[in-house]
């Protein structure tokens, strides 16, 4: 029988977390009182057993910490001097590996880092505080390990670290990293040299088991491996560490090694793994969860499992509070407690008529997946039907994939041939767990539509929690479990339709891509021609579903930029597809690179001036002229290159601008005088940056802006959305409406949102 007060542990120093790190100051400090004098009462009097007062011991020390730690950032040098904005020179110490982000106006190198010295505004600081490195794509990238000194612009952060270092001048380095960064980057390398012959696919994903390398991983595999519930796969996880600190043990039992040796080796393949995977707070927490999993596994597992799991949230959150609201840290912590709580009870049930083996495979990511499912659906919206079916099918090749390609990786170091030849195995288990994501991907309902309001959050954890007694019920009987497994097969079988979706009548669509553009004329039944294809291919794919599109005659995309070519590949999903066309200026190369990839070969460019017909679509290209586009100074040149359409659908006349800036906007006032439309696609998600003049003298009834909610670009700018509305048009934007369709009403143009 599992300890729940282990367990009590781990949820009062979670509890005591989220309250100092989401209510404000005061109100927490009252909440943690009123709490620890309530369980001091219960005791007084007898309602409560004194040994659940660890619990509440747990939660006022880690809010203790969180509180503490909250103090020490907020009144650090460092931030005093973010508010003000100033510029300062830093000795600091990176602790991260660099990631490259897509920023507004290029990419950015974003890395975290410790602060141990900082001169500025006349005054000298020796201190330890964390920040956020945010640098430009031309600064020298830094190894993990590596000490330099260098100016930078201080920014306030809004995370729990003192600041955002903007760097305004290349570094100096004054430390290397250590021996063991060193042969921690050496493995890395060697890792993935032992895999470099294999498919593109393969070669990225092995990485990615063995130590949470996934730089490379294709975007729409990785969409995917989310549908599927594989994407713990491609994160460092317990899993990673059992399985490689296991397979050590037992080789080490192999060899003759007994006792307390096999807990030293253990300890050591642990602090291997960390090294390998890089200690940042993710790697330390897949870690300990890890170590409870192997606690799992011994002799009275279950029992020693939860206690070792209360101590370890506890442990964690005790050195780092911020744990508390992480999504990993969630998620890893409630699938090892569903593993260590739920699948024995579950598997007991199976028992009764499967063998133990089947019992043990359905059990164990059935448990997880119901654990998880409330924190998976509050962070993509969706609810998996497939996950445990994928999770099931995946897992025989995950051990292989994951310690062969470790495997090949350290013997890589010492004779390259033999590292290739240990880690082939590793590459083909993990074509087979890309082809089960795959496969899952491609069910017609892989996963349903949730939601993430807190109505239907509450109502989800409640159908979850209420499958805890339910289940066990359920699977002890073949009648019941085979009835239940081939209801959910019907319904992943069966794509259903979107009530009230598409509305009768539509002629233009545009997706909820988020912040990007993704359009679709209708041409016919289950014909559209597809304007930009949005940064995302799961969401352009399932736009497309939604409208029923099967048949794509035309795709254009306006220009190169990610967030309106990057989803170009789930316009091929399942699609027949015709010409694709673009602009004439092929930049950004990597956007290029991506149509390309998803198309077979280059794309053509739009006919400028050319007026042609695809069912009911009627199109004629305005903008850019062949060679021409490049703009103002400060200016994007790709945006002002984008192809601007003038199209007709049942007699509705639409303006599509891509993102036009000012002065191509003036160059189209400019060419086509007096230009009436019905519907504008307004340019470049609503930015700021327009021609005002011009965009109001178009006429149009209906202004639609595609926009990420919450992004932080500005968009759309109130003073942009204010002029419109004052010209007579009605707005409509994603980010509130979710897909937005314009039909014919009555002869003219009416709107319907999804969302």
């Amino acid at each position: 029988m599992p300890d729940l007060r282990a367990v009590g542990l781990g949820v009062g120093a979670w509890t005591g977390a989220l309250l100092v790190l989401v209510l404000p100051g005061r109100v927490a400090l009252v909440a943690v009182l009123v709490v620890v004098a309530g369980a001091g009462l219960l005791v007084v009097r007898r309602t409560l057993a004194a040994a659940w007062l660890g619990p509440v011991a747990a939660l006022a020390a880690v809010a203790g910490v969180a509180a503490l730690q909250q103090t020490l950032v907020a009144t650090s040098p460092l931030a005093v001097l973010a508010e003000d904005g100033a510029i300062v020179t830093l000795r600091m110490e990176i602790t991260s590996d660099v990631r490259v982000v897509a920023g507004q106006y290029g990419d950015l190198q974003v890395a975290r880092a410790d602060v141990t010295h900082v001169e500025g505004r006349g005054s000298a600081w020796e201190l330890d505080a964390p920040v956020v490195v945010m640098a430009g794509e031309d600064w020298p990238r830094p190894e993990l390990g590596t000490t330099l000194v260098t100016t930078a612009r201080l920014v306030p952060a809004d995370d729990d670290v003192a600041a955002l270092v903007r760097p305004t001048g290349d570094p100096r380095v004054v430390g290397e990293p250590d021996v063991w960064w060193d042969a921690a980057a050496a493995v890395r390398r060697s890792v993935r040299a032992s895999v470099a012959g294999r498919d593109a696919d393969a070669r990225e994903l092995v990485p990615a088991l063995v130590v949470g390398d996934d730089g490379g991983l294709d975007e729409a595999l990785a969409d995917d491996f989310r549908t599927t519930g594989l994407t713990h796969l491609l994160a460092v996880s317990g899993t990673n560490l059992t399985l490689v600190v296991g397979f050590v043990i037992i080789l080490a039992r192999w060899v003759g090694v007994r006792g307390r040796w096999l807990h030293v080796l253990a300890a050591l393949g642990i602090a291997g793994f960390v090294l390998t995977a890089r200690a940042e707070p993710s790697v330390v927490r897949a870690a300990a969860m890890g170590t409870v999993a192997l606690v799992g596994m011994g002799a009275n597992g279950r029992s020693r499992g939860t206690r070792c799991l209360g101590v370890a949230v506890l442990g964690l959150l005790l050195v780092s509070p911020s744990l508390a609201v992480s999504a990993g840290f969630a998620l890893s912590a409630l699938a090892t407690g569903g593993i260590l709580l739920l699948a024995p009870v579950w598997r007991d049930a199976l028992v009764r008529w499967t063998p133990r083996w089947v019992a043990e495979a359905v059990s164990v990511p059935l448990a997880a997946q119901v654990a998880c499912t409330p924190v998976v659906a509050a962070l993509s919206g969706q609810v998996s039907l497939v996950a445990v079916a994928a999770n099931l099918l995946a897992a025989p090749a995950v051990a292989p994939a994951t310690v062969l390609g470790l495997a090949g990786g350290l013997l890589g170091l010492v004779w390259a041939p033999l590292g290739v030849l240990v880690a082939a195995p590793a590459a083909w288990s993990a074509g087979w767990i890309i082809s089960v994501a795959r496969w899952g991907a491609d069910v017609p309902t892989a996963a349903v539509d949730w939601g993430t309001s807190p109505v239907a959050l509450v109502v989800l954890t409640a159908l979850c929690v209420l499958s805890v007694p339910l289940a066990p019920r359920l699977l002890r009987r073949p009648g019941t479990t085979l009835a239940c497994t081939g209801l959910l097969v019907a319904v992943m079988l069966v794509r259903p339709p979107s009530p009230g979706w598409p509305p009768d009548g539509w002629v233009l669509a545009m997706c909820d891509v988020g912040q990007g553009d993704g359009l679709v004329l209708r041409a016919g039944p289950r014909s559209g021609v597809v304007v930009d294809a949005g940064p995302d291919p799961a969401l352009m794919d399932a736009c497309l579903d939604r409208l029923r599109i099967t048949d794509v005659p035309l795709v254009v995309l306006t220009h190169f930029h990610a967030d309106h070519v990057d989803g170009v590949a789930g316009v091929y999903d399942d699609r027949r597809v015709g010409a694709v066309e673009s602009t004439w200026l092929l930049e950004p190369e990597d956007g290029v690179r991506s149509v390309e990839d998803a198309a077979g070969g280059d794309p053509g460019v739009a006919a400028y001036g050319e007026t042609r017909s695809f069912g009911a679509v009627t199109l004629q290209a305005v903008w850019p002229e062949p060679g021409g586009g490049a703009g103002d100074a400060g200016e994007s040149g790709p945006n002002n290159a984008s192809v601007v359409l003038v199209a007709e659908v049942e007699g509705i006349r639409i303006l599509l601008t891509g993102d036009v800036e000012p002065s191509a906007q003036r160059s189209l006032a400019r060419d086509l005088p007096g230009l009436r439309v019905d519907v504008l696609k307004v340019p470049h998600h609503g930015s700021r940056h327009q021609d005002l003049d011009w965009l109001t003298s178009l006429g149009a009834r209906v202004a639609l802006v595609s926009v990420g909610a919450d992004n932080d670009y500005g968009h759309p700018a109130p003073d942009l959305l204010a002029a419109l509305t004052a010209a007579g048009s009605r707005v409509w934007r994603t980010d509130l409406s979710g897909d937005v369709g314009v039909v014919v009403r009555e002869g003219g143009v009416g709107v319907v949102g999804r969302g």
